[in-house]
């Protein structure tokens, strides 16, 4: 499995452009061992539409149904152990707390993370692709 960055779903769902090849063949090799998205990327989505930076061709609950439906998508709960991995991280790692929760979804559940996010590729305790 590997886990989705909240923006790399998105662009996934969308067919975006801005997605890299490489990033589009990984996630789709991916699929059949399942792509991780965080319960957190669903309430960063919310909160994107809420503050008019993230336009959804459809109602946002009609988008979550079906970007949650898309092969090989498994929503990752939000569970105790990711709640205090999140706040253990070590090194050094950013302060945005949808970040450190969705990086602790790739520590706990022991797979890469896929972003195309520059704090989250300099962090060395999490395993990146593609």
């Amino acid at each position: 499995m590997i886990v989705l960055d909240t923006h790399v779903w998105v662009m996934w769902v969308h067919a975006d452009s801005r997605l890299p090849r490489e990033y589009r063949d990984c996630i789709q090799q991916e699929e059949p061992n399942g792509l991780g998205v965080s319960t957190i990327s669903c309430w960063e989505v919310a909160k994107l539409v809420e503050a008019g930076r993230l336009k959804l061709p459809i109602e946002l609950e009609s988008w979550f149904e079906k970007a949650l439906a898309y092969p090989g998508v498994r929503l990752l709960q939000l569970t105790p152990q990711i709640a205090v991995e999140s706040t253990r991280l070590p090194g050094v790692f950013h302060r945005d707390p949808a970040d450190q929760i969705i990086v602790a979804n790739a520590r706990v559940y022991g797979c890469p993370i896929v972003t195309l996010d520059a704090r989250i590729l300099a962090y060395a305790h999490v395993s990146k692709k593609p």
